[in-house]
């Protein structure tokens, strides 16, 4: 039995569902953006439902994408093009 919630909330979220076909691989990406972490957007491959929140700094953070969410450098390189035309710090949910 659960005595004590930490948080329990509902919120309305903005997922914007992608596929691309880039010279390493193909994605299949989920793009959630919601008001919770800080204006960071939560990322999860779809192929291998591995996720993280991101943002422009953690876009910066060297292999940061390729440890979140499963792709090899060259990979995770090809993806962070994509990520830095949709994801900006403080982005508004209509933004996506």
């Amino acid at each position: 039995m659960i005595d004590f919630y930490l948080y329990d909330d509902t919120e309305d979220t903005s997922t914007r569902f992608v596929s691309f076909v880039g010279d390493e691989n193909r994605y299949d990406l989920a793009v959630m953006q919601t008001t919770r972490f800080f204006g960071k957007s939560i990322v999860m491959n779809m192929q291998n439902n591995k996720f993280g929140i991101f943002g422009t700094d953690d876009l910066d953070e060297e292999g940061f994408t390729s440890y979140a969410l499963g792709y090899t450098e060259e990979e995770a390189a090809e993806v962070e093009v994509f990520l830095r035309e949709v994801i900006s710090p403080g982005m508004d949910i209509g933004d996506l």
